[in-house]
């Protein structure tokens, strides 16, 4: 049960999951320095919205990963998977010592996430546009069985161009799938640009309600704005899909990085990993307004 605002419990947990968020980006920044490169900026604009799914929302067991009431969580983007293994590890999914590996040969831990490797993965993603399809069905498997967990997906905006979401989409609302909730990571860029101008995806709101989608459009970087869409929607399987459009900026959390077309892929060495590092420790809740 996700606590109520205004009450000594959610300010509590909103501490808590801006903590976790920061996690999400200390952590990223380190495995890319393992790796000599990563996927910083698409990574950072997901914190927010991992931590709390992880942390809060989500009805799951470590120590049972796969127990088959769990909610389900497929990563459409999976080239944040770098954020996802932090939080895995942290909540007793594997050995983080493990992390120590990532990407490294032999390590299950790849730049895109493997559900036959990776304790907690429940889906093997990175060849984007597929995410939605496959939660579809899995939530759809799920009614079959008589179980109440849902199935969470996030994807990028970036993604959206490809003609198998807007399938999948239809197909949900048609459907009235209503154990499905989905993300837009709407952070603006894909790795050739902005994605106003590769492929136009607005509205996005009216375009997922047209499909028969319950839409609700948020602040993505917004802690209390995010409990309260994932608190306010229930477990019928049977009613409308839920999509969350969750604006976010690319890179968010380091002001080099953000909303620059240059850091969908970067490797940070030297003072540049020092400074970004010290960046991400003092929050963002310490920058100077300009």
């Amino acid at each position: 049960m996700i606590p109520r605002r205004d009450t000594p419990e959610r300010v509590e947990l909103v501490d808590s999951l801006r903590d976790r968020a920061k996690f999400v980006r200390t952590e990223t920044v380190r495995l890319s320095r393992i790796a000599g490169a990563g996927h910083y900026a698409s990574t950072f604009s997901a914190a927010e919205l991992l931590a709390t799914l992880y942390y809060s929302a989500m009805r799951i067991d470590p120590a049972e990963p796969h127990w088959a009431d769990r909610d389900r969580f497929v990563l459409s983007k999976g080239h944040a998977a770098i954020g996802l293994y932090p939080i895995l590890a942290d909540l007793g999914y594997f050995d983080p010592a493990l992390l120590d590996d990532y990407t490294r040969m032999g390590s299950t831990l790849g730049d895109h996430p493997d559900m036959k490797k990776i304790p907690g993965c429940d889906f093997s993603s990175g060849s984007l546009g597929h995410g939605l399809s496959a939660s579809l069905g899995i939530a759809l498997a799920g009614r079959m069985q008589g179980r109440d967990h849902r199935t969470y997906c996030m994807l990028g905006d970036g993604e959206l161009a490809e003609g198998q979401v807007w399938e999948a989409a239809m197909a949900a609302g048609h459907h009235r799938v209503g154990n499905l909730v989905g993300m837009v990571d709407r952070n603006q860029l894909c790795i050739d640009g902005f994605t106003d101008e590769v492929m136009s995806v607005e509205p996005l709101t009216d375009r997922f309600a047209s499909f028969g989608w319950d839409v609700k459009r948020i602040d993505g970087h917004d802690l209390d704005a995010i409990l309260d869409v994932f608190s306010d929607h229930g477990r019928d399987p049977t009613g409308a899909p839920r999509m969350i459009i969750a604006d976010t900026i690319k890179g968010r959390g380091v002001q080099r990085m953000e909303l620059s077309p240059h850091w969908h892929v970067g490797n940070l060495v030297g003072d540049d990993y020092d400074d970004v590092m010290a960046e991400l420790a003092g929050g963002l809740q310490d920058r100077v307004a300009p």
